[in-house]
C-alpha cells in the first residue's frame, strides 16, 4: 500500500501507510491526523444510504481556509461501511490558489448556475468537456471520478461563500440520486423568487404552498402535493385567506390573482426552474432543490401552532425522516396518526436493520409500511376505498376526503376533520386495549 498524505497550504494534515479507499477517496484513520488544530467541525452533514450521515471539517492553515474540505462518518449504518467509521477523507487541494480555482472551475460554476440542479452523472460529461479544454487532452466522462466532482464543488463553495451562496446536496426522496444545487444560504427564498416573478405570481405560489402543507397535509392524509385542478382553483385569491389575513398580501400584488392560463404557465415555470416536480399522475410537489433552500422558511412558516389549537397536542406539519433527518414529503409514516415517526422509502431498509426489529422508533407499534406520506396517501386510499368503512356503509362525515374529478381529495372543514380524527384515534386505542 503506497504512502498517502493530505496537505493544505504547505502543511501536512494527515499521512499514513495504512488507510481505506472507498469510492476513490482515501480515508485516514484518526491516528493519522497530524494537524488536528487545523480542522474545525462545521454544521454541514450529508447522508449516504449505505455509509450513514457524514460530518464535515473546514481546514485552516495560516489564515487560508478550505470550507467543508474533509469529512468523516461518526456512525456507520452497514457492515461494509464499518471499516471507515471515524476515518477522515479529504478533497483534493492545491497549494497554488490559481491552480485551485481557475477557468475550469469558473466554467463548472456557470454550468451549475444554468441548470439549477445537477447530479454526478449529469456532471461527468460537463467536467469531461471542461477538463479536455483545460488539460489539452481528451478526457472521457467515465474518467471523471466522484473525487474530481467533489473537488470542484469544494473549490466553488470556497469562492462563493462571500456572496452567501453555497452548493448543497441532498438525496432525491424516491430515486436515491444525490442532487446538487446552488442555494442562497441567508436570504428569504421567497424574496429571491420575487426578483424574477410578479407579485401576483408570488401570491399564487404562497397559496399553492399553503395548500400543500396545510390543506392537503392532515393527520389523516399527508399528501403535501397538489394536482392541476386543485392548483387552478387557487389562481385567484379567496375572499379571505387565513395566512394572508395574518401576514398581509404580497407587496405590489393587484389582489386580482392570475388567469387560469397564467397559473398553468407559472406551474410549468416552477418545474423548469427546479422548484417543483410533477409526477406521472400529475401531482406537483417540492423538488430536492426547493426542500434544501426552503427548509428554514417551511419550518418557520408551517410549524407555528394555530392559535385556536395551541392548548392541544399538535404534530408539526413539516416533519423529518427519523433516519436521515431531512424533510420528508414522500415516504412512509407510522400507522398511529398521533405518532410523528416518518421514514423515507430509501431509508427504511438500513434503519430497521440497525434496529433489528420493524417497530416504530417512537411508539414501538408494528411498522406496516402501508401508511404513506406524499401522493400515495391519496392514490393508495383511492384503491382501497370501495364505499365501505369498518364493515358498513360510509357516512358523509366519515369520508376522509371527498374525491374530485382528478381522484384527489378536497378536505372537509378543518376543525370538524380534526375532531373526527381524534375520535377515531380514541376508538382505535380502545380496540387495541381490548
Amino acid at each position: 500500500m503506497p504512502h498517502a498524505t493530505a496537505t493544505f497550504n504547505g502543511q501536512i494534515i494527515a499521512e499514513a501507510d495504512s488507510y481505506e479507499t472507498v469510492e476513490g477517496n482515501i480515508y485516514f484513520p484518526p491516528t493519522a491526523i497530524k494537524a488536528k488544530d487545523a480542522l474545525t467541525e462545521t454544521s454541514l452533514t450529508t447522508f449516504c444510504p449505505w455509509k450513514g450521515t457524514a460530518s464535515y471539517y473546514n481546514i485552516t492553515v495560516d489564515g487560508k481556509e478550505a470550507k467543508d474540505a474533509a469529512w468523516y462518518y461518526p456512525k456507520t449504518i452497514t457492515d461494509r461501511a464499518e471499516k471507515i467509521k471515524d476515518y477522515v477523507a479529504f478533497l483534493e487541494m492545491s497549494e497554488d490558489d490559481e491552480a485551485q480555482y481557475n477557468n475550469s472551475n469558473r466554467a463548472f460554476l456557470q454550468a451549475i448556475i444554468a441548470r439549477s440542479v445537477l447530479t454526478f452523472d449529469e456532471a461527468k460529461p460537463i467536467l469531461a468537456a471542461i477538463s479536455t479544454v483545460h488539460e489539452r487532452k481528451e478526457i472521457l466522462p467515465e474518467d471523471v471520478t466522484e473525487a474530481d466532482f467533489n473537488s470542484y464543488i469544494s473549490a466553488a463553495n470556497t469562492k462563493i461563500s462571500a456572496f452567501d451562496l453555497e452548493i448543497r446536496s441532498t438525496y432525491h426522496q424516491t430515486t436515491r440520486q444525490r442532487v446538487y444545487s446552488l442555494v442562497n444560504s441567508t436570504s428569504d427564498p421567497i424574496a429571491q423568487l420575487a426578483t424574477v416573478h410578479t407579485a401576483d405570481e408570488i401570491s399564487f405560489l404562497k397559496r399553492v404552498l399553503d395548500a400543500m402543507f396545510e390543506t392537503y397535509n392532515t393527520r389523516r392524509q399527508e399528501v403535501m402535493a397538489i394536482n392541476s385542478m386543485q392548483a387552478m382553483k387557487l389562481a385567484r385569491p379567496a375572499a379571505e385567506g387565513r395566512r394572508e389575513s395574518q401576514n398581509g398580501a404580497t407587496q405590489g400584488s393587484s389582489g386580482q390573482g392570475l388567469t387560469l392560463v397564467q397559473a398553468e404557465k407559472m406551474l410549468k415555470t416552477l418545474v423548469e426552474e427546479g422548484w417543483f416536480e410533477k409526477s406521472r399522475k400529475g401531482y406537483y410537489s417540492l423538488s430536492p432543490r426547493a426542500l434544501m433552500e426552503l427548509r428554514g422558511w417551511l419550518i418557520e412558516t408551517y410549524n407555528d401552532p394555530d392559535e385556536e389549537e395551541e392548548e392541544e397536542e399538535q404534530l408539526p406539519r413539516i416533519k423529518v425522516c427519523m433516519a436521515c433527518k431531512e424533510i420528508i414529503t414522500v415516504g412512509q409514516r407510522c400507522d398511529k396518526r398521533t405518532c410523528a415517526a416518518r421514514l423515507h422509502d430509501i431509508c427504511t431498509q438500513n434503519f430497521f436493520r440497525i434496529q433489528k426489529s420493524k417497530k416504530c422508533p417512537c411508539c414501538k407499534t408494528d411498522w406496516s409500511g402501508k401508511s404513506f406520506v406524499g401522493e400515495r396517501a391519496v392514490t393508495s386510499s383511492d384503491k382501497n376505498q370501495s364505499g365501505t368503512r369498518r364493515g358498513g356503509a360510509t357516512s358523509r362525515r366519515e369520508k376522509p376526503l371527498a374525491a374530485d374529478s382528478n381522484g384527489a381529495g378536497e378536505p372537509d372543514n378543518q376543525r370538524e376533520r380534526d375532531g373526527e380524527e381524534e375520535a377515531e384515534e380514541g376508538r382505535e386505542e380502545e380496540d387495541t386495549e381490548s
